[in-house]
């Protein structure tokens, strides 16, 4: 750093600003590029036609001297382009104020491009001026940013190093904007709900607890938008959708972080079956969409994203796949004692519900490789969602699997006022029970419900697991730009 803040002060020495303004930029990376190829070939028709003078700027990124001739890499948002320095061009003072220069660096050039006898596409360099100098070294050449942890904190280092990185982040974006591009053209909405709510609600999940000062009143990040959106079509706007974060005070894993990226979406007249057909028909556009293609792997399982995607009930995915009948084993205490029976840790202070889901995440949901819908889930474990008319047991509920993560949840949502109030209280009592992630009760929604709601489709998609999935990443932290991680003191 020192060296740096040498040559720094050289620069400035000479009267020239190493941080100046701006910069007039005719030519990306990749423009530049195109442009020469597209000169190559009308040449095939005029051979004489002349090389246009452009301006290209970038990240210095390597730079290699052969005495009075130079070749540096620079690196834009588009990619990289070679330049070609010479003194006998340049003139000596300008050629030696190269020395002036680091890798991290960035640096504006202007000249004509040519192709080098190795073939690969240049600039030769006329002038070139400091845009902004960069005080610490970027990582070692060859081998990048490895440092796991490092990568995380520092994640502009890990965008400057590996382009594996940009690449998995771009597709990120990608996603995100032809869901986008999906939904609107179906004739959703995307609205805004809060982030900051006197109630939170919507999810089986402990919150962020903030204070407000000015209302002096307890608020919370909020962990689903579900409720609010409901609100909404109540208000009369039948579709809607909104893509935002949600918060959950919970614990981290590769498949969960505490600040996550969901979408929402509901659709009047609308049920779980139909939340089906669009969840498996928006992922499999995304994946076309961004990849090319709905064939992809994930950790080494080949996985095919077009619909349609299998419909599997949850009493018979166990009896499938862990040759457990629920029927059995209809209270908490039974099905406790199966389940440590066969060496899992549970306890039936957890519920009868939450066992059930236990036993799902240990024997069903790893199996679950190819794009499965897991239907019709017991009463005990949503809340949210509408009864099956054959078997109020059960609600219209699914949560679709792919190569064996959970990427989401969706219902026919409940719209009786007078049984979400019982499920409301039910939820209460499980909360003085000592569940501290039982939903509380929610009046104010229950209020707008009681001014009736249409038949409803919900679905919440998770869009970090659905980047984990098209970009082969098995630790959601690689597809979070900032992932959350404890501060060092």
């Amino acid at each position: 750093m020192d060296a740096r803040l040498a040559k720094l002060e050289r620069i400035r020495a000479r009267g020239e600003d190493p941080y100046p303004p701006r910069y007039q930029r005719t030519h990306t990376a990749a423009q530049a590029l195109e442009l020469f190829q597209e000169l190559e070939a009308a040449r095939q028709q005029d051979p004489e036609l002349p090389s246009p003078t452009i301006s290209v700027a970038g990240r210095l990124v390597s730079s290699r001297s052969m005495g009075k001739a130079s070749f540096a890499h620079i690196l834009d948002g588009s990619g990289k382009l070679q330049l070609y320095l010479r003194i006998d061009r340049l003139g000596e003072d300008k050629y030696r104020n190269l020395d002036d220069f680091d890798l991290g660096d960035f640096i504006g050039a202007t000249g004509k491009l040519f192709r080098t006898r190795s073939g690969e596409i240049t600039l030769e360099v006329d002038s070139f001026s400091m845009l902004a100098k960069a005080l610490h070294p970027l990582p070692e050449k060859w081998h990048g940013l490895v440092d796991t942890e490092k990568r995380y904190r520092q994640r502009y280092l890990d965008l400057i190093s590996n382009e594996e990185v940009r690449r998995v982040f771009q597709v990120r974006s990608g996603v995100i904007s032809s869901i986008r591009r999906f939904l609107d053209q179906r004739g959703f909405m995307e609205v805004e709900t809060p982030v900051l709510q006197p109630m939170y609600g919507g999810a089986f999940a402990r919150p962020f607890v903030t204070h407000h000062h000015s209302l002096d009143q307890r608020m919370y990040l909020r962990i689903a938008t579900e409720l609010y959106l409901k609100r909404l079509v109540i208000g009369g706007f039948e579709r809607v959708y909104e893509i935002g974060k949600d918060f959950r005070n919970e614990g981290l894993s590769i498949k969960h972080n505490p600040e996550f990226t969901v979408l929402e979406a509901y659709q009047a007249y609308g049920d779980y079956q139909e939340m089906m057909t669009l969840t498996e028909d928006l992922v499999s556009n995304a994946a076309l969409e961004v990849l090319g293609t709905t064939g992809l792997t994930f950790q080494g399982h080949e996985v095919d994203l077009a619909p349609p995607w299998q419909r599997l009930p949850l009493a018979q995915s166990l009896r499938d796949y862990a040759d457990l009948d629920l029927t059995r084993y209809p209270d908490a205490e039974s099905l406790a004692d199966v389940l440590v029976a066969r060496g899992v840790a549970a306890d039936e202070a957890l519920g009868w519900g939450k066992l059930v889901d236990l036993a799902i995440s240990t024997w069903v949901e790893p199996k679950l490789i190819q794009p499965t819908f897991l239907i019709d889930y017991p009463l005990e474990l949503s809340p949210l969602a509408k009864r099956k008319p054959d078997d109020p047991s059960l609600v219209e509920r699914f949560e679709p699997f792919i190569a064996g993560m959970e990427m989401g949840n969706a219902f026919s949502e409940l719209n009786d006022p007078l049984d979400q109030r019982a499920r409301f209280e039910e939820q209460v009592q499980a909360r003085a029970a000592g569940d501290d992630e039982a939903q509380p009760m929610d009046l104010d929604f229950l209020l707008a419900l009681e001014h009736g709601m249409p038949p409803t489709g919900g679905l919440g998609l998770g869009i970090d697991r659905l980047v984990m999935l098209l970009t082969d990443k098995s630790s959601i932290r690689e597809v979070i730009l900032f992932p959350q991680l404890r501060t060092i003191e």
